[in-house]
């Protein structure tokens, strides 16, 4: 098992060999982590296999842009997509089907086999993370659910390779800290299997509340054009690249190219927050990854963040979490 890819001059190269379904179903977690190097490009990948679920992230440096992948005989699974940096196009020739990868956006997608071309910008790395559930266990988590994802589990049981939406959406806060803290887990044995399994449930929630809040917008949207669209996410960049320091709103629509009244609403409606209610939290997010790092002292990661004190960064933490920042490390 693995994908097959060919990149048209040296031959086929098969990359990461998904877990069988002997190690898939196991009660303890098994871990791997593997780095690949081939003419078409380098990956460094981790896999994570514990009942039922199978986890794999990792790290993409591409040096062809196009590629020719297979991938047939996979454990029957339903992917949450996460594509944290990077982007790309995928194309499906069995299902004729098109998926724009794009940096920072998620989806739930089902499709046993794969065979087609993947095209991607070189140079950057592209990073990404996955979470599949075995089909029957999806089935069986959402068959009490929403009406969205009873439809989407509809399309799974008849074998109907499928995406929960058209359009992707944007990785909400919430999910870069269940990802970061699926990527950062210390605990071993028993613990470990109950606080990935809690997390990969988590990520789901997530994604199912995302996909059920956008579906029910009638509303006229602010922002209509693709390249409006765009410049949020550049204003997202920009500030999350800034945020010890973060422009003022006028500065950061003139750096996005883009009015204020677009930038404010626009935001708001991609990103489900203010834009400076979107900063915080990212920073206190980032916080709480930083405590875990024990040779930085609060103080330290007070004025790395960008606060004007550390007792407004203890307030701020506080409130948050519902613990001070030294509670919490």
């Amino acid at each position: 098992m693995g994908l097959n890819i060919y990149d048209g001059e040296e031959g086929c190269y098969v990359v990461g060999n998904k877990f069988d379904n002997l190690a898939l179903n196991q009660a303890l977690v098994t871990e791997r982590r593997d780095k690949y190097s081939f003419p078409f490009g380098d990956a460094e990948i981790v896999e994570i296999a514990f009942s039922g679920i199978y986890i794999v992230y990792g790290d993409v440096v591409v040096k062809k842009s196009r590629l020719r992948i297979k991938s047939f005989d996979e454990p029957d699974m339903v992917e949450l997509h996460f594509s944290l940096m990077g982007g790309g196009i995928m194309e499906n020739f069995l299902t004729n089907k098109r998926m724009d990868i794009k940096s920072n956006q998620h989806n739930i997608i089902y499709s046993p086999d794969f065979d087609g071309t993947a095209e991607f910008s070189l140079g950057g790395p592209h990073k990404f993370f996955e979470v599949n559930f075995e089909r029957s266990r999806f089935i069986d988590l959402t068959s009490e659910s929403s009406t969205l994802l009873k439809n989407f589990a509809e399309n799974i049981t008849n074998n109907r390779p499928v995406e929960i939406s058209a359009e992707n959406l944007p990785i909400s806060l919430a999910m870069h800290s269940c990802i970061s803290d699926i990527i950062n887990c210390h605990f071993t044995g028993g613990l470990k299997l109950l606080f990935l399994q809690s997390k990969c449930l988590e990520l789901l929630a997530l994604q199912a509340q995302a996909f059920e809040l956008a579906a029910k917008k009638t509303e006229s949207p602010t922002i209509k054009s693709a390249y409006d669209k765009e410049r949020i996410y550049y204003a997202r960049e920009f500030l999350l690249a800034n945020a010890s320091h973060p422009p003022s709103l006028t500065e950061l629509a003139k750096t996005a190219g883009i009015n204020e009244f677009k930038l404010k609403h626009g935001f708001k409606e991609i990103f489900n927050n203010t834009v400076f209610g979107y900063l915080s939290d990212y920073k206190l997010m980032r916080a709480k990854e930083l405590l875990a790092d024990n040779s930085k002292n609060i103080k330290h990661i007070s004025e790395e963040l960008g606060y004007s004190s550390v007792q407004h960064f203890s307030n701020a933490f506080s409130k948050k979490f519902g613990v001070s920042p030294g509670k919490a490390r």
